[in-house]
């Protein structure tokens, strides 16, 4: 008996998300110590002391089931972003968030449309229900919005996603694109803006995306606890939007989705912007370092609004495998048809200066 054949087509036929490996199994592998990950765009700062502390808090009572609604941190948003408690939904990280979006709304034979080099859980939570996915070739790696729209609208698009700043290209939408967008969109087609590395733009490209709600009910922001905030262990993230949709998202969410211990950690967390703002300027030194040897070694790049970048690379496949060995964990994109690019997260200056000299030793290999 074959039991893969008892599972429908689409899931047959899904590619898993492959995650990269955890140092410990690497350095088992290579039989080295001292490894650098820079693959999985992790804060290098880890998570907030106050963050820390509400864990080892919260641990007193892991006995008992979480709050199911979320309540402290769903007042905590509310307070935060001025919406309604009713319009909040909590996710195990925004891929959750991403995944509910899909099987709430979509249905084998409907169609989502999305960019070329986008993130690949578009794609995945797409075809885990059977719809079709729509990839609409980029513009300078980046989403070409008048292609995306003629897309959805001739397919008869029930979901568009949209990532700002996309990963892992780093490219960044105005807000004025964004909005002329959204009102040129069918209201019946739902917009999932995914903003996972929103506190790393620079505030003259920062724009208030829930001030939209207003005006597109057809938009739904996605947003972590992840990147910035140092929680990524912890998987919790959060959905903005209209009353109705995030009605449908939570009859499909799972009770309990977002644990005690994460629930308390992402509401101190989200207190803590002392926390979020050192985050971000070592992110911008460590983007303007990494660049800078990227220069020096003669190698291209996406200019990034992140906190990775992906540069141009030949050989990326070997080139990955050499800096593995001298210690160094980057992150191939040749599934996101990026072959000849490798993608770096911004780390601590320790860390971006063992990088680029493990390239510079790589490339004279």
């Amino acid at each position: 008996m074959n039991y893969t054949e008892l599972a429908p087509s689409y899931i047959r036929a899904i590619a898993p998300y492959q995650p990269g490996k955890p140092i410990a199994e690497l350095e088992r592998e290579l039989g080295i110590s001292g490894i650098v990950k820079l693959a999985s765009n992790e804060n290098p700062l880890g998570a907030s002391p106050k963050a820390i502390a509400a864990m080892h808090e919260a641990i007193r009572t892991i006995a008992l089931y979480p709050d199911g609604n979320g309540f402290e941190l769903k007042d905590a948003l509310s307070k935060r972003y001025g919406v309604a408690l009713a319009n909040l939904v909590l996710g195990n990280g925004s891929n959750d968030l991403l995944e509910l979006a899909s099987r709430a709304f979509l249905a084998p034979g409907d169609v989502a449309v999305y960019s070329a080099h986008a993130f690949a859980v578009y794609a995945l939570a797409t075809q885990a229900v059977g719809a079709k996915g729509i990839a609409v070739p980029a513009k300078d790696f980046g989403h070409d919005l008048e292609a995306m729209l003629k897309a959805a609208v001739q397919h008869k698009a029930k979901m568009v996603f949209i990532a700002n700043p996309n990963n892992p290209t780093g490219t960044y939408l105005t807000a004025a694109a964004l909005e002329r967008f959204l009102s040129a969109l069918p209201v019946n087609v739902l917009v999932v803006l995914d903003e996972a590395y929103n506190e790393y733009l620079p505030p003259a490209q920062r724009y208030d995306s829930v001030s939209w709600l207003a005006k597109y009910p057809n938009l739904i922001i996605s947003r972590t606890f992840s990147k910035a905030y140092g929680l990524a262990g912890l998987r919790v993230g959060y959905a903005i939007a209209h009353e109705q949709i995030t009605d449908m998202m939570n009859r499909v969410r799972q009770p309990f989705n977002v644990n005690s211990v994460a629930q308390a950690a992402a509401v101190a967390a989200l207190h803590d912007m002392d926390f979020v703002q050192q985050t971000y300027e070592l992110n911008q030194r460590g983007m303007l370092q990494i660049i800078a040897g990227l220069n020096k070694l003669g190698l291209s790049y996406i200019p990034s609004f992140g906190n990775f970048i992906s540069f141009r690379i030949g050989g990326a496949t070997a080139m990955y495998r050499r800096l593995l060995e001298l210690g160094v964990i980057v992150r191939p994109v040749a599934n996101y048809d990026m072959a000849d690019y490798l993608r770096v997260s911004i780390g601590l200056e320790s860390e971006n200066e063992k990088f680029l000299s493990a390239l510079g030793q790589a490339l004279k290999f």
